[in-house]
């Protein structure tokens, strides 16, 4: 089964083997992937999950944010979109086709220029389209799912579906879909009229002058509990500038890890189990973290 996958069956993109998947989790840290596919478009992808074993694990990275491998690697197929699914076209006066590849800063900026409101926050959210439909991401007060109109979703037999917002289940920072299918495009219908010209670029200075954006992280770890923030009970704990090994909590902003040189996923995943546990044992609140943890342990390879 597994040599049947190895050989070239009709699909046209890229397919390498223990491809290290630091160089593509903003961390910049983790282990190989058995498996790496760059698609050339939507039916190259397609062709190439129909022809995948259905045991094979199967995992999706865009920008690689909100992303941890393990040490140990994965030990199965990584669908890389970004660079190639990222096509983004105007269907009508208020409406955007975004492909799952497509940079959510790249978003908002072609909204700004076509004379579209209401994506400016997406400037603030360091991924992409798929990723952000997948967990309802949001930044400075926006939140994705409100602008989406029609997503396209892809399935293990490389079929693809048209599915509304009702059908699934959306709340913060998550989003319900059926299983074995995976966000490949949106819809997004937005406001007519001009995005505010300054806008854009302050929240990206906003971002810039209270985010550690200068050294490796995935953005916030932990969602905020309700009516509270993780930044502020992360530094009530005393931890900001804690560290295990290279991985340090950001004496910027709290609700940041940081790689500041060469560490490891192991050194990264322990020291958000220290802030957990140690908010939890001051505040007995118990922070959920944002962060997909994959892959296998063990030791770097």
């Amino acid at each position: 089964m597994m040599a049947a996958m190895d050989q070239h069956s009709g699909w046209r993109g890229e397919l390498r083997f223990d491809e290290p998947m630091a160089r593509h989790c903003t961390w910049r840290a983790g282990g190989p992937a058995r498996r790496y596919y760059r698609p050339v478009d939507l039916q190259d992808l397609a062709d190439f999950i129909a022809g995948l074993p259905e045991d094979e694990p199967l995992l999706w990275v865009g920008q690689g944010s909100n992303l941890l491998i393990r040490d140990g690697g994965f030990d199965g197929t990584v669908i890389h979109a970004t660079g190639r699914l990222n096509r983004i076209e105007r269907l009508d006066e208020r409406q955007l086709r975004i492909e799952c590849g497509a940079y959510c800063a790249s978003i908002a900026r072609f909204a700004a220029r076509a004379g579209l409101a209401g994506a400016e926050f997406l400037a603030g959210i360091p991924g992409t389209m798929g990723g952000a439909l997948a967990m309802n991401a949001g930044a400075f007060g926006g939140e994705t799912w409100p602008l989406v109109r029609e997503v396209c979703t892809l399935n293990r037999r490389g079929a693809f579906t048209r599915r509304a917002p009702g059908e699934f289940g959306i709340g913060y920072r998550q989003v319900d879909r059926p299983a074995g299918e995976w966000f490949v495009a949106a819809t997004l219908e937005l406001s007519r009229g001009e995005a505010e010209s300054g806008r854009i670029r302050g929240l990206l200075d906003r971002r810039a002058a209270s985010q550690p954006i200068g050294l490796p992280s995935c953005g916030s770890v932990f969602r905020n509990p309700e009516g509270d923030h993780a930044a502020r009970l992360i530094e009530a704990a005393g931890l900001k500038g804690r560290r295990i090994g290279a991985a340090q909590v950001s004496p910027k902003h709290a609700n940041f890890i940081v790689n500041t040189g060469d560490a490891t996923a192991t050194e990264i995943e322990a020291l958000i189990e220290t802030v957990r546990s140690e908010v939890e044992r001051r505040f007995g609140v118990r922070l959920e973290s944002e962060v997909h943890i994959i892959g296998n342990g063990g030791r770097p390879r």
